[in-house]
């Protein structure tokens, strides 16, 4: 693998997941993005309230998205290897608490009264 193309890293996603789950998520992913785009605009600010909560609930996040990864994976944490390994780590961890932060806060929005 010379480059590191888009092309490549679908591939290498839809190996890893399935091509059904990846896209699957990749469809949520976009929906979520475009809900939470829609209260922004709607409220035409953010409710710090709301915001507490949705960093409240990042760490589950993180969890939930390295614990997911590892399973699809078959692959546990005493596989990690070096450094690259734990970057990855880590930004599936991100990656995991900054979506369900950004799905908490949008579904307080769609759900409840104005603050």
């Amino acid at each position: 693998m010379k480059d590191l193309t888009l092309q490549t890293l679908i591939a290498v996603w839809e190996e890893m997941f399935g091509r059904g789950l990846f896209w699957l998520m990749a469809g949520v992913a976009v929906v979520v993005t475009a809900a939470y785009l829609f209260v922004l605009l709607r409220d035409r600010q953010m409710s710090m309230r709301k915001f507490l909560l949705a960093q409240l609930s990042m760490p589950f996040g993180a969890i939930a998205a390295v614990l997911f990864v590892q399973g699809i994976t078959s692959s546990g944490f005493r596989d990690i290897g070096g450094p690259v390994d734990v970057l990855v780590l880590l930004a599936v961890a991100a990656a995991g608490a900054i979506g369900l932060a950004i799905l908490v806060y949008t579904a307080q929005s769609l759900l409840r009264k104005q603050d």
